[in-house]
């Protein structure tokens, strides 16, 4: 039976197979995006609204000032938004290249070594060494302490995605045409370069969007390698952060006086902080989701 889809139905179903599936994915739908657009309107509903009528759709009075709040530190949140776009190009980058490399040699059936390398590459994503031995890792061995490489080495590679992209190489990467490219003498670094990388890349844009958010989204790195003589290197989730924690304790602390307190906006700062974080993410994500959709699916058979 032939289940390809043609103009959003299912070949192979009835029009009420399709009707039913139709409301449920559209079901499904509204429900990922309403809080999405809650976050945005309590972001700016003023926060009388908010103890009055709760997280509402429909609040009663409208107001721009969490963001207001927000960008009164607007060069220290500019300088933020220059690191984290900095960070998350480098990082992104870096990552794919590890990632790729390690999953073509492990892919490699010719590399004696490969299954070795493999259960190594998978130990981590069952055990972790800890944040203390980590820590230590990285600053004494390593000296990664307030620089940017403090801020893209620690996550730039990743055992599962190793694991996924080997899985695509293996599935999807013809052994013929490599094994024709061997016997005209190609070297394993012009396989590589000029034959998998172009025929890899639906797998390489999906890993590439999950690790670009994942640096976009970056903030504990900061926490622990960053200290606050060095706040040129603060990125932006750390910015962000750090003004959600002191709105909470100025709001929090008895002795700080009404005036002060009446002039943080508690509830709708925390969306608002929350709608600068994703809004950038829904902005670009449109333009690549054909390539995400590919690679999540390209890896399911040759």
């Amino acid at each position: 039976m032939n289940k390809s889809t043609s103009g959003g139905y299912i070949k192979g179903l009835g029009k009420r197979a399709n009707a039913v599936l139709s409301i449920l994915v559209l079901l499904l739908s509204t429900c990922m995006i309403l809080p999405v657009v809650l976050i945005l309107v309590i972001s700016v509903s003023s926060e009388k609204s908010i103890v009055e009528k709760g997280y509402s759709f429909l609040p009663s009075e409208w107001s721009a000032g969490a963001y207001l709040y927000i960008f009164k530190n607007a060069g220290n949140i500019l300088r933020a938004f220059g690191v984290t776009f900095a960070v998350t190009i480098v990082g992104t980058i870096l990552s794919l290249f590890l990632i790729s490399t390690m999953a073509y040699v492990i892919s490699n059936r010719y590399y004696r070594h490969r299954n070795i390398l493999t259960v190594g590459v998978m130990i981590p994503m069952f055990f972790s060494g800890g944040l203390a031995a980590s820590y230590a890792v990285n600053t004494q061995l390593f000296g990664l302490k307030n620089s940017y490489l403090a801020l893209i080495l620690p996550i730039a590679c990743s055992s599962w995605y190793i694991i996924v992209m080997r899985t695509y190489f293996l599935r999807n990467i013809p052994e013929e045409i490599l094994e024709a490219a061997r016997l005209e003498g190609a070297s394993e670094f012009r396989l590589y370069y000029q034959f998998v990388l172009p025929m890899s890349r639906p797998i390489l844009l999906t890993v590439g969007i999950f690790e670009a958010f994942s640096y976009w989204n970056s903030w504990y790195e900061n926490l622990i390698y960053t200290d606050s003589a060095h706040s040129e290197l603060y990125m932006l989730q750390y910015i962000l952060y750090n003004m959600e924690k002191s709105a909470s304790y100025i709001t929090s602390n008895e002795n700080i006086s009404g005036a002060v307190m009446g002039d943080v906006p508690t509830q709708s700062l925390r969306m608002a902080l929350a709608s600068l974080i994703i809004l950038p993410i829904i902005i670009v994500y449109p333009f690549f989701r054909r390539f995400f959709v590919r690679g999540l699916t390209a890896g399911g058979g040759k």
